[in-house]
């Protein structure tokens, strides 16, 4: 099966040449590969510095993740089977895409993505997995799932194929067919929180989603490309807002939810001294409150 991957890239260029040099090194490689740059300073120096790999370069501005990887879509030929997201500060196990192929070659004909499985990050316990906050439509404690007040449950490590409710984007493959002429919705603009939940959950009534176990990668958070506390504090309310209503899922819950949620990140604030806690708290004031964009 052909596979086309898609990386989204802004001013991480030694994260890039890590991810590059981990496709590189696949037992299976990607039949294309499109980097979709937005940097102050072009990669193509990065692009140069690995080799056995079909890569090619789009520029784009202004920088979106939604947006970037919407112009890798368009760019990407209808000849292939399979469309794939990477984030680049993402690296694969060396026979990841060799695994996610496999599963391909069987998948079920209503399989709509399959994600990578993130090796470094574990399901980990807490006031989302109470049985009250699920009992209450808030949070769900089944790993991929999406409750009723339209917040996602992480998955982490997986040991065995895990069929979910959303996919996130930093490393999954779509069937081509069913994304070809999808597109990430654009109001998730700028630093684009919750556009992988909005563009898997779409699917979800029609489509099957899937973690596949073996084919393994892990993901290395990048300082670079992050906005401020404070703005990230306004964000993750605006766009969660904006997913439930477009999804028809419960704003009372959702509210509920994200004053938990802003709760849990003053406490951290007060208790560990953390300023972009309490900053990251302001903005959520702000954004509960209609006082930003």
């Amino acid at each position: 099966m052909k596979l086309a991957l898609i990386v989204a890239t802004r001013n991480r260029p030694a994260e890039l040449r890590r991810l590059l040099e981990s496709l590189s090194a696949q037992s299976r490689k990607p039949g294309r590969i499109v980097i979709v740059d937005s940097s102050d300073t072009p990669v193509s120096a990065v692009l140069k510095s690995v080799n056995g790999l079909a890569v090619e370069c789009l520029r784009h501005w202004p920088p979106s993740a939604s947006g970037q990887r919407n112009a890798g879509l368009a760019r990407v030929s209808g000849d292939c089977d399979l469309i794939g997201f990477v984030d680049d500060d993402a690296v694969l196990e060396p026979d990841a895409i060799e695994r996610m192929l496999e599963f391909w070659e069987t998948a079920p004909a209503d399989a709509a993505g399959a994600g990578f499985n993130p090796l470094n990050q574990e399901w980990r316990l807490g006031p989302r997995t109470w049985w009250l906050t699920e009992k209450l439509g808030l949070y769900s404690r089944r790993p991929g799932s999406v409750a009723p007040s339209g917040w996602q449950a992480v998955f982490g490590r997986v040991a065995q194929d895990l069929e979910v409710d959303w996919l996130p984007s930093g490393a999954v493959v779509w069937r081509a067919e069913v994304v070809r002429k999808r597109r990430f919705d654009e109001f998730f603009d700028g630093y684009s929180y919750l556009e992988d939940v909005d563009f898997s959950y779409g699917l979800r009534p029609a489509w099957r989603l899937y973690v596949v176990a073996g084919a393994g990668y892990r993901h290395y958070p990048s300082a670079g490309g992050r906005i401020s506390a404070r703005r990230f504090g306004q964000v993750e309310v605006r766009n969660r807002l904006y997913f439930v209503e477009k999804h028809g899922l419960c704003p009372v819950r959702c509210r509920a939810a994200l004053g938990i949620r802003a709760g849990m990140t003053l406490i951290q604030g007060i208790l560990g001294l953390d300023r972009l806690a309490l900053t990251r708290f302001l903005g959520n004031l702000e954004a509960l409150f209609g006082f930003c964009r």
